[in-house]
């Protein structure tokens, strides 16, 4: 018997019919909607991977995106049998669905990482993240606003000159500045001697310190950026 054929091609716009289940997390996709992207008809349950359009990823809920953020799901392709699927008509363009793409993955950039990353989307909620010296700012207004100086530290990053160096014990005075390529910038002192040393390369040495997890949630941030 011959396999049956769909009327189906890549770059078609389907929707989904009533009652299918998400194959990973249960929830209902009937009616979401969006454009083929891979068509596999040979095999014997023919499957097709639908990019969902703007109109589908504006429309799914937060806690989802964000589930799949930390389980490294991709929410923007789902492979479907294609018996699932039917054509319907385009409701937007490829512009729209790249814009609004971008728009969601702004807000769940740093949610991989769990709690460590919903403390640091917080900090940059509707920031550009091309805008280098806005998010720096970002963070020092956090740090200025959630860290209580002076406090100790440690230099946890290896150096390539200066006269500080890893394993270095440091005062944290105050927070100096913010820089665009440094990051934040702080007033530390050695003995008598006075510094203004980059943030990202310290740890605060009091782990029980209040002190402790917003200095860390910003290395994070400053290595992965």
């Amino acid at each position: 018997m011959s396999k049956k054929k769909y009327n189906l091609k890549i770059g078609d716009s389907v929707i989904v019919k009533p009652g299918t289940k998400d194959p990973d997390l249960g929830g209902d996709l009937g009616g979401w909607q969006g454009r083929i992207t891979e068509l596999d008809q040979d095999e014997d349950d023919p499957t097709a991977t639908i990019a969902w359009d703007s109109i589908t990823l504006k429309a799914m809920p937060t806690p989802m995106i964000a589930h799949c953020e930390k389980e490294g799901l991709d929410w923007q392709v789902m492979g479907l049998d294609v018996t699932d699927i039917e054509l319907a008509s385009p409701r937007d363009t490829a512009k729209d669905v790249e814009q609004a793409a971008n728009e969601i993955l702004n807000s769940v950039a740093w949610l991989h990482l769990d709690e460590e990353g919903e403390r640091i989307q917080t900090v940059l909620d509707g920031i550009d993240p091309d805008d280098e010296m806005a998010l720096v700012e970002a963070w020092e207004e956090h740090l200025e606003e959630n860290l209580s100086f002076p406090f100790e530290a440690e230099v946890a990053e290896y150096q390539e000159r200066g006269p500080l160096q890893t394993g270095d014990h440091v005062k944290v005075k105050s927070i100096s500045e913010a820089d665009d390529h440094y990051g934040v910038l702080v007033e530390v002192r050695r003995g008598g001697e006075k510094y203004v040393f980059p943030l990202c390369d310290l740890e605060v040495i009091d782990k029980q310190s209040p002190n402790y997890q917003p200095v860390k949630d910003y290395v994070v941030w400053f290595a992965n950026r």
